[in-house]
């Protein structure tokens, strides 16, 4: 659903890409309470991962495809503030490497396919964790529920954009409802990888799934015929960093596998936005304007000058993870970094704190 140039005209744009960065400002501050040692090193891979399952468009109808926006897989694993983050990163890379999405409506993919997935699926996730069971299933069945319903309220989003400045006169209704139908059969492949994804992740390691933190039931043990919480050292000990280097080097080969191997049978259908956009004339002025880079060595996901299409649709996605990964890997870090100083000089711990109490003791 990467929105074009052409689209929505310069004031909305100029417009949704002040609430974007607003959005992205605020993300930062947030995402410094959800980073730590186990979140900040799979941000940036769920970032990576998210770029390329993009790649990976399946049919969902006559002359249509979908393909993941992942905003709720994201909020799921890393917390909404980080999940926010990891698919502006993802847009980012996607606009200025492969011309895909426009730059000046940048701000406009970035509130539709990031702010509103993240939200929504937060919002529908937490809300069904509270009234289900508290077992592992819940876990899957409201990642499920909460991507599904994110990618309508993600095409609603576009259309309410539309309806305020869109470049072409088609009715707000008929915009509505083609978009909005298409996607909900999208959602249904957004919410089986969605919940595909957690569930594996859930099976394997559990802490490392953000959503799932306490919603396993403590340790029991029965003292005189009653069953009463576990001392704190009686509890299993949290898995081991190398167990994570694992769960990451696992999630990062996977992503080479899909984005290097995988997408190039991808469906050359037009995805939902695209038909959409053809079928009702969304588009008739989107030719008007040249992306500022379509002339990038890997515009259009494929290496220029390498005419093997196999192979260069398959470096190209490789490098899309490598990039997608190094930039978020460290975005998360420098806002990880800056939580632990935060928090020394917060504990008296920093270097001028630090030095204070030194002379005290002496």
């Amino acid at each position: 659903m990467h929105v074009p140039d052409g689209f929505i005209d310069a004031p909305v744009s100029v417009a949704a890409g002040v609430a974007a960065a607003g959005a992205v400002a605020v993300s930062l501050r947030g995402a410094r309470r959800e980073l730590d040692e186990r979140t900040a090193p799979l941000a940036g891979l769920v970032a990576a991962f998210v770029f390329a399952v993009q790649m990976l468009n399946f049919p969902v109808a006559a002359g249509t495809s979908g393909h993941l926006l992942g905003g709720a897989l994201a909020a799921m694993l890393v917390g909404p503030w980080t999940g926010v983050l990891c698919i502006s990163v993802v847009l980012l890379m996607q606009g200025i490497l492969f011309a895909d999405g426009g730059l000046t409506a940048l701000g406009v993919n970035i509130t539709v396919m990031g702010v509103v997935t993240v939200i929504t699926a937060h919002l529908v996730f937490r809300g069904l964790l509270a009234v289900l069971p508290k077992v592992r299933t819940s876990v899957t069945v409201a990642a499920f529920a909460g991507a599904l319903v994110s990618v309508p309220a993600s095409a609603a989003a576009f259309t309410a954009l539309y309806a305020v400045g869109g470049t072409t006169d088609v009715p707000v209704g008929k915009v509505l409802t083609a978009m909005v139908g298409v996607h909900l059969l999208i959602g249904l492949g957004e919410a089986a990888i969605t919940a595909a994804t957690v569930g594996a992740v859930l099976a394997v390691r559990p802490d490392l799934v953000h959503g799932a933190r306490g919603l396993l039931a403590p340790l029991k043990l029965r003292v005189d015929g009653e069953l009463v919480d576990a001392p704190a050292a009686a509890r299993p000990a949290p898995a081991s960093t190398g167990s994570t280097r694992k769960v990451w080097a696992t999630g990062l080969v996977t992503a080479l596998v899909l984005a290097g191997f995988v997408s190039f049978y991808a469906s050359a259908s037009p995805d939902g936005l695209e038909k959409v956009a053809a079928d009702q004339g969304i588009d008739a002025k989107a030719d008007q304007y040249e992306h500022a880079t379509a002339d990038s060595p890997l515009a259009d996901y494929g290496v220029k000058d390498v005419d093997d299409e196999r192979l260069s649709v398959g470096l190209a996605g490789v490098i899309g993870v490598g990039a997608t990964v190094a930039v978020g890997t460290g975005i998360f870090w420098a806002a990880r970094s800056r939580r632990r100083a935060a928090d020394a000089d917060a504990d008296g711990t920093g270097s001028g704190n630090g030095a204070a109490t030194e002379a005290t003791a002496v």
